[in-house]
């Protein structure tokens, strides 16, 4: 008996995944550089208030229309992150996927209220040797960097790996959970 092929599905994170119990119901959440939203959508499945960012707005029009058909209420906020910010409020969780600007770091901290987190994921240098994804050092973490980049936030957890995306595709991540006091 031969097995169906794995499917490229859009889903969250395994790093989303293993710490989503982290979500309340209630918690606000703000996902930044959203794209087509997988984590906003997780985020709000489990009772969050999300406010989701990207500057992209035919992905954000994407989320929206999977968000009201799942039935979720998600705050769609078209902003480029390259930019002067909107006032966003302060959040008990930033989520940041795929998405690094060094320079912007403090900026992606700030609106994380005393006690909340940070819960950040993005690709590795040893990416560019998977053949997809992201090949500038702009965009790619040096081994070791994450940690130092969240400070001041004191990390509770991290990783840095290779995992399977989907049958035919790896990545290489570096993921963080940091807190603010």
């Amino acid at each position: 008996m031969t097995m169906p092929p794995v499917s490229r599905t859009t889903r969250p994170s395994t790093w989303f995944l293993w710490n989503s119990h982290r979500l309340g119901p209630g918690t606000r959440v703000l996902d930044l550089a959203c794209g087509e939203g997988r984590h906003s959508l997780a985020a709000a499945a489990l009772g969050a208030r999300v406010s989701a960012v990207d500057r992209d707005g035919a992905r954000l029009a994407a989320a929206r229309e999977r968000a009201e058909a799942q039935g979720l209420d998600i705050d769609w906020v078209t902003a480029d992150l390259d930019q002067p910010w909107p006032e966003l409020g302060t959040f008990g969780a930033v989520l940041v996927f795929n998405y690094l600007d060094r320079a912007r770091m403090p900026r992606i901290i700030e609106p994380i209220e005393p006690g909340g987190f940070l819960m950040m994921e993005t690709f590795l240098s040893a990416q560019r040797e998977l053949g997809w994804g992201p090949t500038s050092d702009d965009h790619l973490l040096r081994p070791g960097e994450l940690a130092r980049l969240v400070a001041p936030l004191e990390v509770v957890h991290g990783r840095e790996v290779l995992e399977a995306v989907d049958a035919e595709r790896w990545r290489a991540v570096a993921s963080v959970l940091a807190v603010k006091k």
